[in-house]
């Protein structure tokens, strides 16, 4: 018999004629391990689960180091304004357990699961973006209606509706894959249903949280083989809708307009970036100490939200803002490893997945970062696993619960790893 090339995958799998000492491969994209396949000679009683501890020892430093921040920068906030120094603190502690039990649901749940449910799970976003814009069940909060109250707890939409994203493309790439890198059309279809997702997150609005949001996706499609000439156009067409929403909306061209200068209006539109920008030079090398910085006391607002960096940089100085900052790229390159690790097993659906997690993660990151700096124009985007905020940080830890996931099932697969074309995110 002669050898059968499987399509998209590039793997080849040999005829049935093999010898005595043949064993037929099992593609990784159509079951996982299970039963008697665990209790193998690595599955060696008393061993530690398979997991990637650097992975999750990064993950469990920075979250514990956000929770640390976000009491040092709330308690004099929420004593003033609650009447109780620990309001923020207990509020955070009760969504880090929240947090905690969604990604160990996720990390429960099959790979393959993600896979089939990934459609499903973006109209489920696309209902919560909906509802959010429902008069009378939409929660309003400085001029931004993205909250769904659900009790106790507020539910924000976008911020699932990143992670949703993320699976539904993955699931698409692998089945259309031979039409995105080929055709006009392949590789519009995905960015339809994205469109409609940034309109009704944009109603909300939250700028930040679709710029994001799309430039995953972008991400996502580059890796899923789409033309460079096509890329660069759909590029540009984002990129020119972006700058239309900046300059047709009037705060938002402020923003863009302040943060070059914020000293120049420094008790206006540059108070904010002023102020953070004041807590960093306060911090020099070493910071002033844990607790000790003053611009979290009614001077920097949300300091323990969305400038939780600057008050990291006054009390831990340049130090404590390049150990984040390395501890992040810790995180992003183990998720862009988990990918690669994916993809050199012809598990193409999981390879997109942990690059997109990791992709999300990052750009986030970075564009925190950015805006406490004075890098970029001030954004309400939250520090992943760190700033006050349950939805973010359920997101941040159900995503690292999915890569575990991944790279569980990628160590305990018995199948040989299986010739496939280069990585595209190797180079990168």
């Amino acid at each position: 018999m002669s050898a059968v090339a499987a399509p998209l995958t590039g793997q080849v799998h040999a005829g049935p004629h093999q010898g005595p000492g043949h064993r037929p491969a099992h593609h990784p994209s159509h079951q996982e391990p299970r039963g008697p396949a665990l209790r193998g000679p690595r599955r060696l009683q008393g061993r530690l689960p398979e997991l990637d501890y650097v992975l999750l020892l990064a993950v469990i430093a920075v979250t514990a180091l956000g929770f640390v921040m976000v009491a040092s920068a709330s308690l004099s906030v929420a004593a003033n304004t609650y009447g109780s120094p620990f309001y923020f603190v207990i509020r955070h502690a009760l969504a880090l357990g929240l947090a905690v039990t969604a990604g160990l649901v996720c990390f429960a749940v099959p790979v393959r699961w993600w896979e089939r449910a990934g459609p499903i799970l973006f109209l489920v976003g696309l209902a919560m973006l909906v509802l959010v814009l429902v008069p009378g069940i939409g929660r309003t909060v400085n001029g931004a209606t993205r909250w769904i109250p659900l009790g106790p707890l507020n539910i924000q939409s976008s911020e699932f509706m990143k992670f949703f994203a993320v699976i539904y493309v993955s699931g698409f790439l692998v089945r259309r894959q031979q039409e995105v890198a080929t055709t006009i059309l392949g590789f519009v279809r995905p960015m339809i249903p994205m469109a409609l997702a940034s309109l009704l997150i944009l109603a909300e609005p939250d700028f930040g949280t679709t710029a994001v949001m799309l430039a995953t996706v972008m991400g996502l499609l580059f890796l899923g083989g789409v033309p460079v000439v096509n890329f660069l156009v759909l590029l540009a067409m984002v990129g020119a809708a972006l700058v239309a929403l900046i300059i047709f909306e009037p705060y938002r061209l402020q923003r863009l307009t302040s943060f070059t200068d914020p000293f120049a209006d420094v008790f206006g539109k540059g108070y904010q970036l002023s102020q953070a920008l004041i807590a960093f030079g306060r911090g020099e090398w070493l910071g002033v100490g844990l607790g000790q910085g003053i611009q979290k006391q009614h001077f920097l607002p949300e300091a323990h939200t969305d400038f939780l960096m600057a008050t990291i940089g006054e009390e831990f100085g340049f130090v404590g803002v390049l150990a984040v900052i390395l501890l992040f790229g810790v995180i992003i390159w183990r998720a862009f490893r988990i990918g690669g690790r994916a993809h050199r097993q012809g598990d193409l659906f999981s390879a997109y997945v942990a690059h997109g997690l990791g992709l999300g993660l990052g750009i986030q990151a970075f564009v925190n970062i950015g805006v406490n700096v004075g890098l970029l124009p001030t954004k309400g985007l939250t520090m992943p696993f760190m700033s006050y905020g349950s939805n973010s940080l359920i997101v941040a830890i159900m995503a690292i619960g999915v890569l575990l996931r991944i790279y569980r099932t990628l160590h305990q697969s018995q199948d040989e790893p299986i010739p496939v074309a280069e990585d595209p995110w190797v180079r990168v």
